[in-house]
């Protein structure tokens, strides 16, 4: 009997449906909108001020010019992410033109082979000092560059493509949903809320550990099955060509490892110094990042001796296999844009929090990690949700015997961890199209570990409703 095979839709006809999907929904959901305090810096919205516009459903209907609009208009609301994404993949072409990082691939390859204790702890230190990141500065697209890293490291010790991002991705993101000091997220949430910014400190760490603890044990414990059955990862057909290749290279690098290989790996770390130090020193974003990935293509050039034609051309390249991703996240931009144009998002927003108005203590605040979750389907950002929600959850809490700082922490959790799954975070769609991971099998393999934080959350946030927690 011939076995029936299902080839599951590519990752583009995904994210398409689902921005045909939202459309569909502007002519069911009725347009509605919140007013907003235009004084305040990030524009919250005023509670008790929600009404539905005039027309009913389908008056904001957003029809198939809209559509096909969308897209371009999600390329112009993410031109700096796309314009990085580019020029990062630019930078790092050059920088494996030298090849400099094969050949200290080869030597961490040949260390991790001959240390059982760097085996054992080379995941839970890297994903750490990544929740940390995101924990502090909110670490969220600085994932992205790293990823050109781990993808060729992390096969050449044997893991798999899946290992190789979830350890930088997932341990930011951890780090993000459980943050304690991120300006970003918890900062502008108690300052909408009327709380001391960065307050709760204390309990704020105890829950952001055991959050990064599970992630780590998570990774760590399918990165060792796999380790041991590389055939059960998912990405196997492919990581064995991309192995096979990665391997000629590094045994071809480390005939030829040269001292100007050094010097060019020394400017590399330098760089990344200098980038750690930007973001936490100065606030460097998105424009600033890609500038120094820019400078330092230039850089290691230099040191290697590269000609204009060679770095050119290597820059070229690199930016051209990163195209695939630019469309990705820019399709997924539009998908908001859709949701916008159709005045729809005021109107959920108001729906999800009329349904836990009534609701015990304990099973509301639980809800509003629910009603958090959904809502950043639609405003995939830490401080865009923020400011849309918190204006309208804090003083709901007060009314539900939920503590404000516990509606800040339910605004974390639904906010953070769906990041890591949603089809509509464009950081993720666009780490996962640099790594060349379907989202459908990257969906799927993350589902337990989304499974297994909603139900932490929820057993979480239950005693701190009881203790009041202030």
């Amino acid at each position: 009997m011939t076995e029936l095979k299902i080839k599951a839709p590519n990752t583009y006809l995904i994210i398409f449906s689902i921005l045909v999907l939202m459309a569909v929904l502007t002519w069911i959901v009725p347009p509605g909108q919140y007013e907003r305090d235009s004084s305040q810096k990030k524009n919250p919205v005023i509670p008790g001020t929600f009404a539905y516009i005039d027309g009913g459903a389908g008056a904001s209907g957003q029809g198939p010019g809209a559509v096909f609009t969308a897209p371009i208009k999600g390329f112009v609301a993410v031109a700096n992410i796309i314009g990085f994404v580019l020029i990062v993949g630019g930078a790092f072409s050059v920088l494996q033109r030298t090849r400099a990082i094969d050949a200290g691939f080869n030597a961490v390859v040949r260390a991790h082979a001959k240390s059982p204790l760097l085996r054992a702890l080379l995941i839970p230190i890297i994903m750490t000092l990544f929740s940390l990141g995101g924990a502090t500065f909110g670490m969220s697209e600085e994932v992205i560059p790293f990823v050109l890293i781990f993808i060729p490291l992390f096969l050449s010790l044997g893991y798999d493509s899946i290992t190789a991002v979830a350890v930088p991705y997932v341990g930011a993101h951890i780090g993000f949903a459980a943050a304690f000091l991120n300006p970003f997220t918890v900062g502008i949430a108690q300052g909408l809320s009327g709380l001391p910014l960065f307050s709760g400190l204390g309990v704020r760490v105890g829950i952001w550990g055991l959050f990064t603890v599970t992630a780590i044990f998570f990774v760590w414990r399918y990165s060792h099955k796999i380790m041991r059955a590389p055939e059960k990862s998912p990405m196997f057909a492919e990581d064995k060509v991309r192995r096979e290749k990665l391997l000629q290279e590094e045994q071809d690098a480390a005939e030829h490892m040269t001292s100007r290989h050094k010097m060019v790996l020394v400017a590399f770390l330098l760089g990344m110094v200098v980038l750690v130090w930007g973001v936490l020193q100065f606030g460097w974003y998105i424009e600033e990042i890609a500038a120094l990935f820019l400078a330092l293509g230039v850089l290691v050039a230099v040191v290697a001796r590269l000609s204009a034609d060679e770095t050119t051309a290597a820059f070229i390249d690199g930016a051209r296999d990163l195209v695939g991703t630019a469309i990705i996240i820019g399709l997924a931009r539009g998908i908001l844009i859709i949701a916008q144009d159709g005045q729809i998002i005021d109107t959920m927003l108001h729906f999800f929090s009329s349904l836990i108005g009534d609701w015990p203590a304990v099973f509301s605040a639980q809800a509003m990690i629910l009603v958090q979750t959904a809502i950043n389907f639609f405003v995939p950002s830490g401080s865009g949700q923020a400011a849309l929600t918190m204006p309208i959850m804090a003083p709901l809490s007060d009314l539900l015997g939920v503590t404000r700082q516990t509606a800040v922490l339910a605004y974390q959790f639904g906010d953070g961890f769906s990041n890591m799954i949603y089809p509509t975070a464009p950081v993720l769609l666009g780490t996962l199209s640099l790594a060349k991971i379907p989202w459908n099998k990257w969906a799927l393999w993350i589902l337990p570990l989304q499974l297994i934080l909603l139900a932490m959350a929820m057993a979480v946030i239950a005693p701190l409703v009881l203790m009041h927690w202030q």
